[in-house]
């Protein structure tokens, strides 16, 4: 085997890159290591381009190998990885929103990237991903306009932040920060950010931290790529006739005005470009000519905005489109639902509440037998832009979207401790004209306020676009249609009145300088403050009850030592309280025990579990049935537990029998007269009714 091998410091830890012979026929190729967590990572490029195709055809695919994590996982029936889980495809998506834009855009080959994920340690291999994938593609002859440096910044409470913060870490902080920033000549181009209700300052601080070590990792890329990579193939940018650009010229370019700039949505531009296909010469490829039509139409949005402050529908560059804010008023049957307008994106969130059994099991590379009791689901069904399409299944942009939307809810879900419930939250975009996830974020606030889920604050999201030409630029608010297909960024900030919980930013330029996103921080910080105002002004609250359809929850707590008891032998007595009750019990390993039940069932089973596991005092009255008598006395059945009463403590006379006083099956009233070292119990009947036998009292 040849191998050269690659070094730097990051951290606290050696970055490490490998090159070898052992993938020799893809045009590149590295594992890169960092701590035990290691990732293969592999680009290759098809020899013609792919004439059937209109675009740029990057496929990224993230692989989990079971054997990483060391162990052999999957079900019973299936030993070996199948779908992705939606973890993978989240980190899938994180290294094409990286790569993607450093593409020239007009290549048509078919280029694919594949992160496989050799060993999984304490490093999260996210980061490595990005790395690889950008070593593979730099010292490949595949054109790309890399290197980029990702870094993830960790932050504990107000300590200081954490260079790539491993597994441990993140878990402990609770999502304080957890910032995963990518980036190339001081530039950022890509940013992913989960945090509890961080400020402003924080974030740009943690970026500019990121930007520094992002900054040494793409110079030590740059020397690898010196010394190892290959000559880059050409791909010159193809161009469409003369005739086909006068026809342009003279009949679409007059009207472009008009139609881009005729209100909100695409239907304008949509009706020019229709035109335009007409007009094309027969000789001409249409794709190609489609193209130019899209490379003028973002022409005029640049500039219009830039030097005139002029947007497509006619909105100033901070105003957000007309709001519209419901909590309820669905169907009674559903324990909680929001509908939102921000403009044209309209979503339906809608929530159910289950019980501790509800939470869905975690089984992946990275976690396995993790609870995940906060879920929030996406779905885009193709009538929400107006199409007809396949309906049914998920893709990667829907996980995505869902995912984000529950990245900026987690901070003010409720503890277990506070609202025991599971919380599934579905997001329906009804009709999609800029950041429907940021919309899902809304309208999934609204329904948890509905539901009357205790959340810690109502959360707001606002999605912020930039035209930039040279060092000029505007940041727009509230991006929708054009603004989005077009623009150079989609910066994506979800938060309460107290801080951030989530950022996602994307370009499709080759990165943005700090001082930008500072201005669109801000900016989005206002917008998000304006749509809180619309929620509380629906909604102040969460509202006092939950649905009378959602089920209720009791928690008991008993002592860890009496869970056995709870359980019975076999799982008799608790299946037994199920079965007779009809509600789910699960008990945790600290004795709190929680009780999903509906119509007063899990009251009476509540019930149940107390007088199982209560435990007496001295002093205490209760009444008890006579389940055994003896010589010296009778043991005495109160439930959960048995004492005795000796023959002594039956009457404030001689007995001579226990026998002449008590027979099995008969309930006496006693008193807790002593409880030994072993919790066994000593009863009496004459301290609590000392007149109780006096009918069988012996004649003088």
């Amino acid at each position: 085997m040849n191998k050269e091998t690659f070094t730097l410091q990051v951290g606290e830890k050696e970055l490490t890159a490998e090159f070898s012979d052992l993938v020799e026929q893809a045009n590149g190729s590295v594992i890169v290591r960092l701590g035990d967590t290691a990732v293969l990572a592999t680009a290759v490029m098809s020899k013609n381009a792919n004439a059937s195709v209109g675009y740029f055809p990057l496929t990224v695919d993230y692989e989990e190998r079971f054997y990483a994590a060391g162990a052999i996982l999957g079900s019973r029936f299936m030993r070996r990885e199948g779908k992705p889980s939606d973890e993978a495809t989240l980190s899938g998506r994180v290294v094409d929103r990286t790569i993607r834009p450093l593409f020239d855009q007009w290549i048509r080959n078919d280029i694919q990237v594949v992160i496989t994920v050799l060993s999984l340690g304490e490093d999260d291999p996210d980061v490595l991903s990005i790395i690889a994938a950008s070593l593979a593609l730099g010292v490949s002859d595949i054109p790309w306009n890399g290197p980029v440096g990702a870094v993830r910044i960790g932050k504990n409470g107000d300590d200081g932040f954490i260079v790539n913060p491993n597994y441990e870490f993140r878990k402990e902080n609770n999502h304080t920060l957890d910032l995963l920033v990518c980036g190339k000549d001081g530039k950022i181009n890509m940013i992913e950010v989960g945090s509890n209700e961080i400020s402003e300052d924080t974030v740009t601080e943690s970026i500019e931290k990121a930007n520094e070590v992002i900054s040494s990792i793409e110079s030590w890329q740059k020397k690898i790529i010196k010394k190892i990579g290959k000559e880059k193939r050409k791909f010159p940018k193809p161009e469409i006739g003369k005739e086909a650009k006068n026809i342009f010229e003279e009949k679409i370019m007059p009207e472009m005005d008009s139609h881009v700039f005729s209100g909100p949505g695409k239907s304008g531009i949509s009706k020019l470009e229709e035109k335009w296909k007409e007009l094309i010469p027969e000789e001409e490829n249409t794709s190609l000519c489609l193209e130019y039509f899209e490379e003028k139409l973002d022409e005029i949005l640049h500039t219009e905005a830039i030097e005139k402050s002029r947007r497509a529908d006619g909105r100033g560059m901070d105003e957000v489109r007309p709001l519209f804010a419901q909590a309820g008023g669905i169907s009674k049957m559903l324990h909680g639902s929001g509908i939102f307008y921000r403009g044209g994106t309209h979503i339906l969130s809608v929530i159910t509440l289950g019980g501790p059994g509800d939470t869905q099991m975690i089984d992946t590379m990275e976690e396995q037998e993790t609870q995940k009791r906060f879920m929030h689901h996406y779905n885009f069904p193709p009538y929400s832009t107006g199409e007809t399409g396949r309906i049914g299944g998920t893709n990667r942009r829907m996980i995505g979207h869902g995912a984000l939307a529950e990245k900026a809810l987690r901070a003010i879900i409720p503890s277990k401790e506070i609202f025991p419930y599971t919380i599934r939250i579905v997001s329906e975009s009804m009709a999609s004209n800029g950041s429907t996830s940021m919309g899902s974020v809304c309208g999934s606030t609204l329904a948890l306020l509905d539901a009357g889920v205790p959340i810690k604050a109502p959360v707001a999201g606002i999605a912020s676009g930039l035209m930039m030409s040279g060092d000029k630029y505007k940041v727009l608010t509230d991006i929708q249609g054009p603004e989005d297909h077009h623009g150079d960024m989609d910066f994506k900030v979800a938060g309460t009145r107290n801080g951030i919980t989530a950022i996602q930013m994307d370009v499709k330029v080759l990165g943005v300088p700090i001082e930008i996103l500072k201005e669109a921080l801000e900016k989005a910080k206002d917008a998000r403050f304006h749509i809180l105002d619309c929620i509380e002004k629906e909604i102040e609250k969460p509202r006092d009850n939950t649905s009378p359809f959602a089920p209720e929850i009791r928690v008991v707590k008993i002592k860890p030592e009496q869970i056995g008891m709870v359980i019975g032998s076999g799982g008799k007595v608790i299946n037994e309280i199920k079965d007779n009750t009809g509600t789910e019990i699960d008990i945790d390993d600290d004795g709190t025990v929680f009780i999903t039940g509906k119509n007063g069932s899990a009251k009476e089973a509540e019930k149940i579990i107390q007088n199982i596991t209560k435990e007496y005092v001295v002093g205490e009255k209760a009444q008890g049935k006579v389940v055994k008598v003896l010589d010296f006395g009778a043991f005495v059945d109160l439930g959960n537990k048995e004492g005795l009463v000796h023959i002594s403590e039956f009457a404030p006379f001689r007995v001579e029998k226990t026998t002449d006083l008590v027979k099995e099956g008969d309930v006496l009233p006693v008193v807790v007269k002593e409880v030994d070292r072993e919790g066994r119990l000593k009863l009496s009947v004459k301290e609590v009714d000392p007149k109780f036998f006096d009918s069988k009292k012996p004649k003088d």
